[in-house]
């Protein structure tokens, strides 16, 4: 028996003889024992299972059941009926105007999860730290769960007050300037599985996307101008910017924001509490943001 490594869905070397069998695939590496060129436990579905969520997760596009039958080495009757199970469960989304599946929510919600559990917040908390030395105005680092910001660590400034964005909680989304730099990184079809045609898109103080188009724009906006920002949608008197955390892989897993006042009578942050001009503060979190994707091992020469 012989550990060989698989990284791409790409055949490289086969040698039914020898036990060798040396797949790629195109960011994830895995060791796996190879036994005369069969994976063991190859007739496990839950092995097949894994096998089809790992080839999605690399996938920018949603994938046809023909090519990910293909793909992966699977019959196209069971790699269907695989699909119809996890489908059922949330961990893919068929697409039927594209014939296509991708990752569901179920599958995004368990790496949020691991994202948690996993370096993420560790690594987080000195750069959150630093970050509120170096601008004296609250910060926070967040996820998604769902359709929702969860907050997973927040430093306080000095003379500031707590915010309602404290450890676990959770917000929806698309109010706040954390979770809008998270969805920013997404694709029509993931956003489309957070937000479906029936959601209510709820607004806790009468400001905020009320339709997805509107979420569309400010997404794009964020996009366009690279931080997302909220005023005044989550706490009445608040404002705050976002920028995104990316993983080794370049994709979008948590965002570090800055929280700050403003005077509710003009609608502008005041001098009085506004601190550092907003281009420092933007400049101290990119900087922050950049750090924290570098623990992650992303690298900021590659494009995202």
């Amino acid at each position: 028996m012989q550990a060989r490594h698989f990284s791409d869905w790409n055949h490289r070397t086969v040698n039914p003889g020898q036990g060798q069998w040396n797949r790629r695939q195109s960011s994830l590496t895995y060791e796996i024992q190879v036994t005369g060129g069969v994976l063991r436990g190859e007739q496990d579905n839950s092995l097949r299972t894994l096998r089809i969520l790992t080839y999605l997760a690399t996938q920018a596009n949603p994938v046809p059941a023909a090519r990910i039958a293909e793909a992966v080495g699977l019959p196209r009757s069971s790699t269907f009926r695989l699909l119809r199970g996890m489908q059922t469960l949330g961990y893919v989304a068929h697409i039927p105007e594209e014939h296509a599946y991708a990752l569901g929510v179920a599958a995004l919600e368990i790496g949020q999860a691991f994202a948690i559990q996993a370096p993420l917040a560790r690594y987080g908390r000195p750069v959150v730290a630093r970050l509120v030395a170096s601008v004296g105005e609250t910060a926070h680092l967040a996820v998604l769960h769902g359709n929702e910001t969860l907050y997973i660590h927040e430093e306080t400034a000095p003379l500031r007050a707590p915010l309602v964005t404290a450890k676990d909680v959770r917000l929806p989304a698309h109010l706040t300037a954390s979770g809008r730099a998270i969805l920013a990184g997404m694709n029509h079809d993931q956003l489309r599985a957070l937000f479906p045609p029936n959601f209510a898109f709820i607004q806790r103080t009468g400001r905020g996307p009320r339709t997805y188009v509107e979420l569309t724009q400010q997404l794009a906006a964020t996009r366009r101008q690279g931080f997302a920002r909220e005023f005044g949608e989550v706490t009445e008197g608040l404002t705050s910017v976002a920028k995104a955390v990316r993983d080794r892989n370049g994709r979008v897993v948590a965002s570090i924001a800055v929280t700050r006042p403003y005077d509710t009578q003009s609608a502008r942050v005041p001098a009085a509490t506004a601190g550092m001009p907003e281009d420092v503060i933007l400049t101290a979190l990119e900087r922050a943001a950049l750090e924290l994707s570098r623990r992650l091992g992303w690298d900021p020469e590659r494009r995202a």
